[in-house]
């Protein structure tokens, strides 16, 4: 089989424990492209904070970011494809956030200095301070997210211990339903655990094979890799899924094949010994 895109995750993915892009990831995925493979970031990142690793890899063309809620071009930075929260639904989900932590409204505004809107900082989970505060040159604090909201909201977060959230998620399923995209992520470089909620339809594989489709890509020729439950449906539906060895369970079983972790150079096995040997 001849695969045509190689969809990446970024962190837990890429990136190493430290979240390091080394040289040898580098210059595996370099072989990819030389074998005329395109590659595409698929992460749950900022444009801003993926864009420093889309260009060291030397990518161009198409990025999918915040879960596939966004299609960035790498070059420029416009918006190739959106799937945005109505104000209204937004404004729902900021009320229901409220009750165990501090929401996190992010908003497509690239260039400019703003990708997320939060409110008082120092009532935030300790957790999420530490990552607002790296976030900081880009946040916006407001006195009432909900009354600032607009039609660029990509989702609506937090950030605490998993048990605080399990509840949140409970309440969400039983007023939301399929209105929105639950995700609950492990915070590989915070503390905690991340609750996004993001619109219906969105995802990495939905962006991912709609990028596909209109470059005469059929799934069967993307290989794509992941580690986390974000990953688990671009794994599932990929010609060839592979899960990293320090993936969640869901991934590795959505999974063709699980590589080793990327402790131990997963992403290098899975190119070099897999993805190229197979063509």
């Amino acid at each position: 089989m001849r695969y045509r895109i190689l969809a990446l995750d970024i962190d837990g993915t890429l990136l190493d424990p430290f979240g390091k892009l080394n040289s040898g990831v580098i210059q595996a995925v370099q072989a990819a492209r030389d074998r005329g493979l395109r590659v595409v970031l698929c992460t749950g990142r900022r444009f801003r904070s993926a864009l420093p690793l889309a260009q060291d890899l030397g990518l161009e063309g198409p990025i999918v970011v915040h879960n596939g809620v966004l299609v960035k071009d790498i070059r420029s930075g416009r918006t190739l494809r959106g799937r945005y929260m109505a104000p209204a639904l937004a404004r729902e989900v900021v009320g229901l956030v409220r009750g165990v932590g501090c929401p996190m409204v992010y908003v497509d505004r690239f260039p400019a200095a703003t990708d997320l809107l939060t409110e008082r900082m120092d009532d935030c989970h300790p957790f999420q301070r530490e990552y607002l505060d790296d976030a900081r040159p880009y946040t916006r604090v407001v006195a009432d997210v909900a009354s600032e909201l607009a039609d660029d909201v990509i989702m609506v977060s937090t950030m605490r211990e998993d048990a605080a959230l399990a509840p949140l998620r409970e309440r969400a399923q039983a007023q939301l339903g399929e209105r929105v995209v639950a995700h609950s992520l492990q915070n590989k470089n915070y503390q905690g655990q991340i609750q996004e909620f993001l619109p219906a339809g969105s995802g990495k594989w939905q962006a991912l094979a709609q990028l596909a489709a209109e470059e005469g890509v059929a799934p069967r020729e993307i290989v794509a890799i992941g580690d986390d439950s974000n990953d688990v449906e671009m794994i599932r539906g990929a010609g060839l899924g592979i899960a990293m060895g320090n993936a969640v369970r869901s991934a590795q079983a959505a999974a063709d094949l699980v590589v080793r972790s990327n402790a131990e150079g997963g992403v290098i096995e899975a190119i070099e010994r897999v993805i190229l040997k197979l063509g």
